[in-house]
């Protein structure tokens, strides 16, 4: 089956994509399921995006729908599925192949949902229209231009990397386990190299979740400690943090204290622009 983007109408589109829904099905006598995330992949170049569920306002929608959930399972899923991609990719492994393999070694109660077609021109943006339309969390109407989620947040990020010719240099989706515990399930969104420092960008929505500046402080002074080299750490934040703003003041805070230098959405192009000579 193939359908078009609201984005990209199939005229206007110069790609066509593949998809999969991945579900949990915790009880499969009772047939109940629940999308958890998007498998995109672009079906000529076998490019591939990943995206599961990870905030806790996600986790607690599935404990909402099915008290019973398995929450360890899915959180080491996301892990698990990532390795596999990367390991793919680095041995240029077909993915039509991948994905064969991957069906049958999936565990009962996670499932790829039947494949299916969309055209689209960009396969960041068409992986966050349809986890906005087949994952996320139904939210109400807000009012325009109000403060978007992270996803919104990394959206706009990947269009700077990329326009600044650096998104292949990137190392994206960065396990921090090695640095705190096993089984962390937390990942950075984005890694650099740059004159032997090593650096790290996490998005956080000041607007929506300001909390996170704590899990990421924690983070970033586990990896400062415990890496072989020298490291540095920014946070892209939805708004700019303004003065007297308590809330504000919570996260400038939090961020600076660990080393964290604050970067609003609004500046961050020009921040890249600052950084793009020193990265390899």
């Amino acid at each position: 089956m193939l359908e078009g983007s609201t984005k990209d109408s199939p005229s206007a589109a110069n790609k066509t994509f593949s998809y999969h829904l991945i579900r949990y099905s915790p009880n499969l006598v009772r047939d109940e399921w629940l999308n958890i995330g998007v498998l995109l992949f672009d079906t000529e170049s076998g490019e591939w995006r990943l995206r599961l569920i990870e905030s806790e306002e996600e986790f607690a929608r599935v404990r909402r729908l099915h008290p019973q959930a398995d929450e360890g399972l899915l959180r080491s899923w996301r892990d698990e599925l990532q390795d596999r991609f990367e390991e793919s990719t680095a041995r240029q492994e077909d993915w039509r192949r991948v994905l064969s393999k991957l069906e049958g070694t999936l565990s009962v109660s996670i499932q790829l949902a039947s494949q299916k077609g969309v055209h689209a021109t960009n396969l960041d943006s068409e992986m966050d229209r349809l986890y906005g339309d087949r994952v996320a969390s139904p939210r109400p109407p807000t009012r325009v231009g109000a403060p978007g989620s992270r996803a919104t947040i990394r959206n706009y990020c990947a269009q700077v990397w990329k326009l600044a010719h650096l998104w292949d240099k990137l190392e994206r989706s960065v396990r921090v386990a090695e640095f705190t515990f096993p089984g962390d399930p937390m990942r950075l969104d984005y890694g650099y190299r740059r004159n032997g420092t090593r650096g790290y960008v996490q998005t956080i929505s000041v607007s929506r979740a300001p909390g996170e500046c704590k899990s990421y402080a924690y983070t970033a002074a586990r990896i400062a400690a415990r890496a072989r080299f020298p490291s540095e750490f920014a946070a892209v934040t939805d708004v700019p943090l303004q003065p007297g703003n308590d809330r504000h003041s919570f996260v400038c805070d939090t961020l600076r204290d660990a080393g964290i230098e604050p970067v609003p959405m609004e500046g961050f192009a020009v921040w890249v622009n600052k950084l793009k000579p020193m990265i390899y």
